[in-house]
């Protein structure tokens, strides 16, 4: 009797907040549905309705197929740096018995720091060596730019969790005769891996709607090497102006990224089974 009015009293309390993320998300993604649907190009007065060729034309265009590709590659190769990275600066900072404050500070610093001011920085480090221009360096260049800035959010998750680790468990296994690298692998890295997981979703939809870097610093060349889903959607929403293709393209986007949480959530239930 008493969790039904307990769930009838929080859909209560949460009714005003539902209601008002409904209104500024659900309507403006109606709209980019309807305008998929759409022909719209302002510059020559066409509005006609094309149904769902602009998705045809999209699984059939080269281009959106190579920035398919890079989103990929940009998306994959900057988490799974960025895990590896993060649970290494977590496990240092664990281990510091001084400065450990310190520690944190600097390393938070360049999650700190906007994303476009981010690029203006790698871009006056990168002019030297004109990897920018490059095709087969751009790519990487934006890689490591990306590594930079969010590997702090990913060390930050891990380092919550080791510090919540009872000390008591590395001890036993201590006792017992396992060594460091043992002690990673049998105990942490399984009690890390929930978090880690969580943060590695979170990093993976950013990553997937990535623009800042790509835009300020490469602009999607040379060559399209660097051009991102977000960066083809934008091509054709602002430049080309054909606003129809544009929205059937961040369409694709969102269902995209859906998928991908989708997949990262069902890994996480795993996962906490497991555990």
């Amino acid at each position: 009797m008493r969790a039904p009015a307990e769930r009838r009293l929080a859909a209560v309390l949460l009714a005003p907040a539902l209601a008002v993320l409904a209104s500024v998300t659900l309507y403006p993604l109606a709209q980019a549905l309807v305008l998929s649907l759409e022909r719209r190009v302002p510059v020559f007065g066409i509005d006609e309705f094309v149904g769902l060729r602009h998705y045809a034309f999209l699984l059939r265009d080269p281009a959106f197929a190579n920035a398919l590709r890079v989103t990929a590659v940009f998306t994959v190769a900057s988490v799974a740096l960025e895990v590896v990275l993060g649970v290494a600066a977590a496990l240092a900072l664990a281990t510091m018995r001084r400065w450990r404050a310190v520690g944190v500070g600097l390393l938070l610093l360049p999650w700190c720091v906007p994303g476009v001011v981010t690029a203006r920085i790698f871009e006056w480090l990168y002019e030297p060596t004109g990897w920018l221009g490059i095709p087969g360096r751009a790519l990487p260049a934006l890689i490591v730019a990306d590594v930079w800035r969010t590997t702090p959010f990913l060390a930050l998750f891990a380092y919550a969790r080791l510090i919540s680790i009872p000390p008591a468990i590395g001890e036993a296994a201590a006792v017992d005769g396992a060594g460091r690298l043992a002690t990673l692998r049998a105990i942490t890295l399984p009690l890390l891996a929930p978090v880690l997981l969580t943060a590695a979703l979170f990093r993976t939809l950013d990553a997937l709607r990535a623009f800042d870097l790509m835009y300020v610093l490469t602009g999607g060349g040379p060559a399209a090497t660097t051009e991102t889903l977000t960066l083809y959607a934008y091509r054709h929403l602002f430049q080309t102006l054909q606003l129809g293709l544009g929205a059937a393209a961040a369409v694709l986007v969102l269902v995209i990224v859906a998928l991908v949480a989708w997949a990262h959530v069902h890994a996480l239930d795993a996962t906490e089974a497991r555990t």
